[in-house]
């Protein structure tokens, strides 16, 4: 005889209990509250096979509400996915575990994101919903068909970002995303009437959302809802009934359940209540399995899948999209013409003659900004619009959405298969931070276009001139910030974040560059980080770091110290990190280890001094501004804050004087 629905679902409400027991840490709450939706979902509706967790063809499940984290740990096992074992189980939230305390992507196959951050993982759901929806514009059915669906709290429906992507969701009419609302009506500090009295669905329902309501707590009840979502045309929330902690008597319905161990009394009350008289970790063998046999049921329609790919003829090309691979073949020719005729542009303009060259070559990018596409210049002629009457656009107006554009853009690296990048001002990455830093800790292969990158986008003033981002975001782990000077290093970094697994910011300027690289060379010289523009025509004494819009000024100012007899080498420095990662031998090349008193080393960039002296060293030169920006023209702002070759040269052979270098 079959186990029942509720019995299945009592197994994923006994290794978290368990689990959480075990650490004396973690969130039993959520995953025993929401067992029976996910029961239904897995064994009735989700198409996965755990044979191949990677199978482009699956269903995407993300659990936004991350830190009920067991919930997924209990069904990735249950179903027969590799990892986690039952010893990993045992070990949650323990050092070496890949049962971390919120899923992380990069520890378990079948963790599709990471999440914790609440909202975050509805909005790279949004993500997901864009890229399959693309892509089966693309490929068509026989290759793309498959539905994104969503476990979310109260917690990620209050979040602001959580408004961002409802609203983008319900414009593009994403019909194959899912949202199951764990509506238990509790959150740490309490009852949700503390803090909210919003109507939750009909927020959904004004955004274009379908909208539909089930008992949270009966799987036949929650399938029916599923059936009905998936009949309906647009993206569908499906408000789930349920009671936090369920099966634990005591503590049920209450916020103690929500991030706390349920304590050795109340699991073995619980396992009374759920008829569950059975020691920790185990399972028995009927439930597991009928869990097992439902965890095989994707295999044929996997195996299906596969016959189509390799009777399909866009087989290769479909191969090598989903690896989010690129094409670098235009990068030379590109570069071959800009050489030959030197444009003076604003980087962000560099940028979008690049990408000119690139969306023809490389299919996969999808291009937006956040109501900026004519300030960041992200749409190149040939793209039109993703819409929801054309999914095979490859542009998205996001709209003034940065958080919410940048998780999505997250979703769609992560799903494979598309390649996006997305603009907005440099400034605004404070909107978008905690997308990027997920973007990072994913490992998700997102290009961020952020323009206006100094004082010098001048008028607007010190609330939209960057000062502290790009230091800022150069602290950031597995993320790779680029700064160009010109055209022809602006095509360099673009071919670098194409060719990168891991994220990258784009910094580029409002205001005109005149081109430095202005001859041919072998390789694409920014994949080093930094390497010398100029070498010292007489004997050396300086050497100037720059970045950006201050290599011309950099350049200018060694012309002013050479005529004053002192040789100066200019180093661009397109890539902190980059250049960070080079032999030692490379690096005491570029910037040689050197007595203070015999080369000064200066750096130049119309941000923050902070860090600077890890390549000027405590006694060298950091030229930059340590405030915020002043309302003024480009040109005024520079010459105040004393970023021109006149002013720069005079301050060297200040420093040089008060150094005794001779």
């Amino acid at each position: 005889m079959q186990p029942t629905q509720r019995r299945l679902a009592n197994a994923i409400r006994a290794l978290a209990m368990d689990a959480v027991e075990a650490a004396n840490s973690g969130h039993p709450g959520m995953p025993m509250g929401m067992a029976d939706a996910a029961t239904a979902l897995f064994t009735r509706h989700l198409k996965f096979d755990p044979t191949d967790p990677h199978w482009p063809d699956r269903d995407r499940f993300i659990l936004s509400a991350g830190h009920g984290s067991m919930l997924i740990y209990a069904l990735l096992y249950l179903t027969g996915y590799a990892r986690p074992t039952i010893e990993d189980i045992e070990h949650f939230r323990q050092l070496h575990s890949p049962t971390a305390g919120h899923p992380e992507n990069f520890e378990l196959p079948g963790v599709e994101v990471t999440t914790g951050p609440l909202g975050q993982g509805v909005a790279m759901a949004v993500g997901t919903a864009i890229a399959e929806r693309h892509l089966n514009a693309v490929y068509g059915d026989d290759l793309v068909d498959h539905w994104t669906y969503v476990i979310a709290g109260d917690g990620c429906l209050m979040e602001g970002i959580n408004h961002e992507a409802v609203g983008l969701a319900g414009h593009l009419k994403l019909g194959r995303l899912i949202v199951l609302w764990d509506d238990n009506e509790i959150t740490i500090d309490g009852s949700t009437d503390l803090s909210r009295n919003e109507d939750v669905v009909a927020r959904h329902q004004a955004s274009g959302w379908h909208t539909t309501e089930c008992d949270g707590l009966d799987a036949d009840d929650v399938s029916r809802a599923i059936e009905e979502a998936k009949a309906d045309p647009r993206p569908s929330l499906i408000r789930c009934k349920t009671i936090i902690g369920y099966g634990a008597p005591h503590k049920q319905g209450t916020a103690a359940t929500h991030g706390s161990a349920l304590g050795k009394e109340e699991v073995a009350a619980a396992r009374i209540e759920l008829d569950w008289d059975l020691p920790a970790f185990e399972i028995p063998e009927d439930v597991l399995s009928a869990w097992r046999e439902a965890g095989s049921r994707g295999a044929s329609a996997r195996a299906e899948w596969r016959k189509r790919l390799d009777a399909n003829s866009n087989k290769g090309e479909f191969t090598s999209r989903v690896a989010n691979e690129a094409d670098d073949s235009w990068l030379k020719p590109y570069v071959d013409g800009l050489i030959a005729n030197r444009p003076t542009v604003a980087t962000r303009k560099a940028s979008e003659m690049a990408l000119e060259a690139i969306n023809p070559v490389v299919q996969a990018t999808i291009g937006g900004s956040a109501d900026l596409t004519g300030s960041n210049n992200t749409k190149t002629k040939a793209l039109q619009p993703l819409t929801a009457d054309n999914y095979g656009g490859r542009y998205i107006y996001y709209g003034i959405r940065e958080f919410g554009m940048a998780a999505a853009m997250n979703g769609m690296a992560l799903h494979g298969g598309v390649i996006p990048y997305g603009g907005t001002f440099l400034v605004f990455t404070d909107y978008a931070r905690p997308a990027i830093r997920l973007s990072a800790l994913q490992q998700a292969k997102v290009i961020y276009v952020m323009t206006h990158d100094s004082i010098g986008l001048g008028e607007d003033g010190p609330t939209h001139q960057p000062v502290e981002h790009l230091q800022s975001l150069r602290a950031m782990p597995g993320l790779n910030v680029y700064r160009p000077a010109d055209a022809v290093e602006t095509a360099e970094c673009w071919a670098l974040a194409l060719a990168s697994k891991e994220p990258s910011v784009l910094a580029l300027t409002r205001q005109n560059l005149r081109p430095v690289r202005t001859e041919a060379v072998d390789g694409n010289l920014c994949a080093r980080g930094a390497y010398r523009l100029k070498a010292a025509g007489n004997a050396r004494k300086v050497i100037i770091i720059a970045t950006g819009s201050e290599v011309e000024i950099a350049l200018d100012a060694a012309e002013r110290l050479e005529g004053q007899g002192i040789g100066t080498d200019v180093v661009s420095m397109p890539s902190t990190e980059l250049f960070d990662e080079q032999s030692a031998d490379y690096r005491e090349d570029i910037l040689p280890d050197v007595s203070n008193r015999e080369i000064l080393r200066v750096s130049i960039e119309a941000g923050t001094t902070f860090g600077w002296e890890r390549y000027t060293g405590l006694h060298g030169l950091r030229i930059g501004i340590d405030r915020f920006g002043v309302s003024a023209p480009a040109k005024d702002a520079y010459e105040f804050f004393g970023l021109t070759p006149d002013a720069v040269a005079e301050r060297v052979l200040g420093h040089m004087k008060q150094r005794g270098i001779q």
